[in-house]
C-alpha cells in the first residue's frame, strides 16, 4: 500500500472588474483583432483598488473547502504560489492562514512565476507522501495588473488577476497508476534564460516592485518544446502514455502555445481545458483557475487522468499528472 495526495476540492475567485480588449484599444496602439490573433485572449479580470493577492487567495480557498465538504480545521498546511505578494514579507500563505481562521499547522509561499502552481503541487505531494501532513491547501494567486507597463503593448494586454485553490488529502492507494491522486511530477529550471521573462525591480536592486519585461518570440519557442517534454517526462514517471490522457490543463498563457503543445503530444484540442480567452495569463493562478472551471463545466470527472504543465520566468517549467 502507498500514500497518495488526492484532490478533495477545487475552487477559484476572479475580481469583479472585467477588462475587454477594447479597453486597451483606447489607450495604446493595438486592436482587439491583434490581441485575439496572437494570444487568443478576449478579456481578463483586474483587481479593484485595494484588492490584494491574499484576499483573492482566501476567497478561492473558501470555494475549494466548500467543494470538498471538509472543514477548515482539517487543513494542516497552506502553500501559495505567487509572484505578486501583498508585501515583501510575511508570506501570502500566512495571511490566508489567518484569513481562514487557522491557528495550527504551517504556511509558506513558492515563487516560480507561471510554473509556481506546478511546483507548489509537487511540494504539497511530497509533504503528504512523506507523512508530514494529511491535508494541504494549494493555491495560485496573482495581481499581475500591478506590475504591468501599460505602455508596453506587447505585454500589458496579456495578463490578468485571479486565484485558484486545490485541497489535497492523504489517501491509501495500491501504488499503481490506477490510484486516484497525484501520480507523478517533473520539475525543471535553467537560469541562463533569465532575460526572456523578468521584472526589472526588486528589494536588493532597485528597491521597487518593477515592471514585467518579456522577449515574446524566443520565449514562445522555448515554451512549446519544454512543455511537451516535461509532460512526457511526468507521464513516463507515472507509467502512462499520451493515450491515457483525458485532459491537459495547461498554463493559460497563449492559445498558440497551448495548441502547439497539444499537437506535440498528439492530442486534440477537445482534450484541452482552455480558459485563456476569458482570464488572460494569470501566472501561477492559471492552472487552478482552469481546473476549477473545467470541473464546474463537467469536463473533468472522477478518475480522469489530468496533465498540468506550465513554464514561467527563470526559466522554470514542469508538469504534474493527477488521476482526479
Amino acid at each position: 500500500m502507498t500514500t497518495r495526495a488526492v484532490v478533495r476540492g477545487v475552487g477559484h475567485y476572479l475580481p469583479e472588474r472585467v477588462v475587454e480588449n477594447s479597453w486597451f484599444e483606447k489607450r495604446i496602439e493595438t486592436s482587439d483583432e491583434w490581441i485575439r490573433t496572437r494570444s487568443g485572449i478576449e478579456r481578463r479580470h483586474f483587481a479593484a483598488p485595494g484588492e490584494t493577492t491574499s484576499q483573492m487567495a482566501i476567497e478561492a480557498s473558501k470555494a475549494a473547502l466548500v467543494d470538498s465538504g471538509m472543514g477548515v480545521e482539517q487543513v494542516e498546511a497552506v502553500i501559495v504560489a505567487t509572484s505578486t505578494p501583498d508585501l515583501t514579507f510575511p508570506s501570502v500563505a500566512t495571511m490566508v492562514q489567518e484569513g481562514l481562521g487557522l491557528r495550527t499547522g504551517f504556511a509558506f509561499d513558492i515563487q516560480a512565476v507561471c510554473a509556481g502552481f506546478v511546483f507548489a503541487l509537487a511540494q504539497a505531494n511530497a509533504l503528504i507522501v512523506s507523512g508530514q501532513v494529511k491535508t494541504v491547501l494549494v493555491i495560485g494567486a496573482e495581481t499581475f495588473s500591478r506590475i504591468l507597463d501599460m505602455e508596453d503593448r506587447a505585454t500589458c494586454v496579456l495578463f490578468g488577476d485571479g486565484a485558484g485553490a486545490l485541497l489535497l488529502e492523504a489517501a491509501t492507494g495500491t501504488g499503481e497508476n490506477t490510484d486516484r491522486g497525484i501520480l507523478s511530477a517533473d520539475l525543471n529550471s535553467d537560469g541562463s534564460y533569465r532575460e526572456m521573462l523578468y521584472v526589472d525591480g526588486g528589494v536588493s536592486t532597485t528597491g521597487t516592485a518593477g515592471k514585467l519585461r518579456m522577449q515574446g518570440n524566443p520565449l514562445f519557442r522555448q515554451a512549446v518544446s519544454k512543455l511537451a517534454a516535461t509532460a512526457d517526462a511526468a507521464l513516463g514517471k507515472a507509467g502512462l502514455t499520451h493515450d491515457d490522457i483525458d485532459w491537459i490543463v495547461p498554463h493559460q498563457a497563449n492559445i498558440r502555445i497551448i495548441e502547439g503543445t497539444a499537437k506535440k503530444l498528439g492530442l486534440s484540442m477537445d482534450n484541452v481545458v482552455v480558459t485563456v480567452q476569458d482570464h488572460g495569463n494569470t501566472s501561477a493562478a492559471s492552472i487552478p483557475l482552469a481546473l476549477s472551471v473545467g470541473k464546474a463545466k463537467g469536463q473533468i470527472r472522477d478518475n480522469d487522468v489530468v496533465v498540468t504543465e506550465a513554464i514561467g520566468g527563470g526559466l522554470a517549467w514542469g508538469a504534474v499528472v493527477i488521476r482526479w
